[in-house]
C-alpha cells in the first residue's frame, strides 16, 4: 500500500496461496491474486485415465477377434497413455463396445485381464471400479493413483487388493497404511495416551474399512486381527519419512493433502519389490496452501502419466448412498 501511495506509477498486486490474506487484501482495497505457477495441469486438461473413441464396428470386431489392437494402425490425432483405459463405442450408434487396456509400452490395446470375481469380498460395482482393480492388482505397476469424490470406493478396494495381495498370494512382506495428519476444520489440540492412541482418531477410517472386510461384528475384533497377523500396519506418514521400503504394498489414503515434496519424499522411499498407491479427493482439501490444481496427488498423476511404471483412474460413481452422492455432487 506505501508503493501504491507513493505515485510511482506501478501497480501493486498481492499474491499468495493464503486465502485469508487474499480476503484481507480485497478488504484494504489491495488487488491480491492466487499463485498459479504451481499448478500442475489446467482444470480442463486434467487426466482421468479413462477416454471414449468411437470407431468403425469392423475395428471392433477385429479386437474381439485378434484380442489385440495395434495403436499406431488406428491413427488417432491424439496420444494415448500407458495403461489408459479405453472404451471403444461403435461410431454407427449400434450397442457394440469394447473395454480396452494400453499396453505399458504404449503400442497397442489390449483386454482387462481379470475377470470379475470378488476380491477379499468386495466385487466391482461399476466399469471404473473394475479398471481400479486391474490396476491394484497388476504386478507389474508399482505406482498407482485414485482419485475420485468421497463414497466411490477408493479406499475400500485399495485395502482390498492389498490384502489379497498380502494373505492370499502373499506377494509382499508386509501392508502398510498411512494418512497424513491434517484436520478437517478446527485442530483439536494435544491428544493424551501413547503413539497409537493418539493417531487413532485420524486413522479411524482405515479402520473402519478394515472391520468391513474382516467383516468384525465390535469394534474392538479389529485390534486382536491386525496384532495376530502382524503383516498389516497403520501409520501416520509423519513417521514413514526417512525410511526405506522395500517388498510391501503401501497405501496412502487423503495424498490430497500432501504438497508436491512431501509426495516425492514418500514415493523416493519405496523400496526394492514394493507397490504404492496414492489415493485422495483433489476437491476435498483441508491443507490451507494447497488446493485441486497444486497439491502432491494431481501432481503426481500429471507427472507418471507417460510411464508404463504407473496407472491412474478417476472414480465419478457414488456407491456408500444416494444421499452421499448428493453431498458430494452438490456442496
Amino acid at each position: 500500500m506505501e508503493e501504491e501511495e507513493d505515485g510511482a506509477g506501478r501497480d501493486v498486486v498481492l499474491v499468495s496461496k493464503d486465502v485469508l490474506v487474499r480476503i484481507k487484501a480485497d478488504v484494504l482495497g489491495l488487488q491480491a491474486e492466487d499463485y498459479l505457477s504451481d499448478r500442475a495441469v489446467e482444470p480442463s486438461d486434467v487426466y482421468t485415465g479413462t477416454a471414449t473413441l468411437f470407431v468403425h464396428p469392423s475395428i471392433i470386431d477385429e479386437f474381439y477377434s485378434y484380442r489385440f489392437l495395434s495403436i499406431k494402425s488406428l491413427q488417432l490425432s491424439s496420444r494415448l497413455h500407458p495403461n489408459e483405459f479405453i472404451i471403444l463405442r461403435d461410431e454407427l450408434g449400434t450397442s457394440k463396445s469394447a473395454l480396452l487396456k494400453v499396453s505399458q509400452d504404449g503400442a497397442r490395446l489390449e483386454p482387462l485381464y481379470l475377470s470379475n470375481d470378488p476380491v477379499w469380498g468386495i466385487t466391482a460395482r461399476n466399469a471404473q471400479q473394475r479398471m481400479a482393480l486391474e490396476l491394484l492388482l497388476n504386478d507389474d505397476i508399482p505406482l498407482v493413483t485414485l482419485t475420485g469424490k468421497a463414497g466411490t470406493g477408493k479406499t475400500l478396494l485399495a485395502l482390498a487388493a492389498g490384502l489379497l495381495k498380502i494373505e492370499d498370494e502373499h506377494k509382499y512382506k508386509k501392508l502398510l497404511i498411512a494418512r497424513p495428519v491434517v484436520p478437517m476444520g478446527k485442530d483439536i489440540g494435544y491428544l493424551p495416551g501413547e503413539k497409537d492412541e493418539k493417531l487413532r482418531p485420524w486413522m479411524q477410517p482405515i479402520y473402519d474399512n478394515l472391520e468391513f472386510l474382516f467383516d468384525t461384528k465390535k469394534s474392538g475384533d479389529i485390534d486382536k486381527i491386525l496384532m495376530g497377523l502382524g503383516s498389516i500396519q497403520v501409520e501416520a506418514l509423519t513417521y514413514i519419512r526417512g525410511r526405506s521400503i522395500p517388498g510391501q504394498f503401501i497405501i496412502i489414503d487423503e495424498a490430497q493433502n500432501l504438497s508436491r515434496h512431501e509426495v516425492k519424499t514418500i514415493v523416493s522411499r519405496v523400496g526394492e519389490g514394493s507397490k504404492i498407491v496414492l489415493m485422495g479427493d483433489p476437491e476435498q482439501i483441508d491443507h490451507p496452501y494447497l488446493d485441486s490444481m497444486s497439491n502432491g496427488l494431481t501432481h503426481i498423476v500429471e507427472s507418471f502419466k507417460q510411464e508404463g511404471l504407473s496407472g491412474h483412474i478417476n472414480l465419478e460413481k457414488g456407491e456408500r448412498s444416494k444421499l452421499a452422492q448428493l453431498a458430494a455432487d452438490l456442496l
